[in-house]
């Protein structure tokens, strides 16, 4: 029998039960994994992946009210034109107008990590959401408040039922819900996507940048995910106001210090700035690093290529989907709206 498409999908059984009143059993939604990459780490069995459970989701992300003061939401820091990264910004900002202490990372691809943060504090999907959510320069949130708030929402009564069954509004359900969301974030349909299928070819500098990339980056950015999942030092000195050791903060142990996670290359040219405190603007400050480190010896001949190749790393449909867009917008086969 022939598939029906995911957004005529998610029209036609949301639309079906917010029109009748009546509680119809959640609509499996498959977790798409794309040919040759490894199994997700991600345990859907654990939490099945549903229309409704991807829709609440989506609009728990998208909620200011999720913050104290109702300014923040986890888009605001996460951003889908930048991959859902913080875009420009070293540093991602808190309610009240104060500061975090990292540059929020990119949200692509979760369902295959086995931990997240920065410093790898964190290894369920699950459990993620509720530090920023609860830190005091980020959200600033109690998830009693969050929940209670939830539970006096009618919609969001409704949301529930029918992504779980019942109204019943709890830290489970909630985080799940958002899990359903965040694991839908994948990013696989890049020019390199393409290329590896046989369905495009790389330009000159694009075919010498893979060369260059595959001699002297993919030890540590490994394909497909351009990301082994370490830690890693890479000769960046401590902030001396933000005093983040990385790693060593989780594990107490000194040949840690001043390691973070690996971050994946994926959409690489519009998450900037990188680094765990967005301290380097540009690819090119980056390179500059590790040239002037010595850690990784690059020409300026190199250093094009090798943006010209990263480029290609871009996935546009990724960063303009409309399945991951604010629910302000009407999803239809053809059109998108905004309310």
């Amino acid at each position: 029998m022939k598939k029906k498409p995911l957004i005529t999908g998610i029209i036609f059984t949301t639309l079906a039960w917010i029109t009748t009143g009546i509680p119809l059993k959640p609509t499996p939604m498959t977790l798409p994994i794309p040919a040759g990459w490894p199994a997700p780490k991600y345990d859907t069995r654990q939490n099945p992946l549903t229309v409704e459970g991807f829709v609440l989701g989506r609009k728990l992300f998208y909620d200011q009210r999720l913050s104290r003061d109702s300014t923040l939401s986890c888009a605001s820091c996460h951003q889908q034109f930048g991959a859902f990264a913080t875009f420009d910004h070293p540093l991602s900002h808190g309610i009240g107008n104060t500061l975090t202490t990292r540059n929020a990372p990119a949200l692509q691809n979760l369902a295959w990590q086995e931990a997240y943060m920065w410093d790898g504090g964190i290894n369920h999907l699950d459990l993620q959401p509720l530090a920023p959510l609860t830190a005091p320069n980020e959200m600033g949130e109690t998830l009693a408040d969050v929940l209670h708030r939830l539970q006096h929402d009618t919609s969001y009564q409704r949301l529930f039922k029918a992504a779980f069954g019942d109204t019943a509004i709890t830290t489970q359900r909630f985080t799940k819900a958002l899990s359903q969301y965040l694991i839908r974030l994948i990013s696989a349909d890049s020019k390199y996507d393409r290329v590896m299928q046989g369905k495009d070819t790389f330009l000159l500098p694009e075919r010498l940048g893979y060369a260059i990339f595959q001699q002297k980056c993919s030890s540590c950015h490994r394909e497909p995910l351009f990301t082994d999942g370490s830690y890693r030092n890479i000769g960046m000195p401590p902030d001396n106001t933000l005093n983040d050791y990385g790693r060593m903060r989780i594990t107490g142990k000194k040949e840690d210090s001043l390691k973070f996670r690996v971050p994946s290359l994926r959409n690489v040219a519009i998450t900037h700035p990188y680094g765990h405190d967005g301290r380097f603007f540009s690819l090119l400050n980056v390179f500059e690093h590790y040239r002037k480190s010595g850690m990784i010896p690059l020409s300026n001949f190199e250093i094009g290529q090798l943006t010209a190749f990263l480029n290609t790393l871009t996935d546009t449909s990724f960063l303009k989907n409309p399945l991951f867009a604010p629910p302000g917008y009407t999803i239809t086969p053809v059109f998108i709206h905004r309310h």
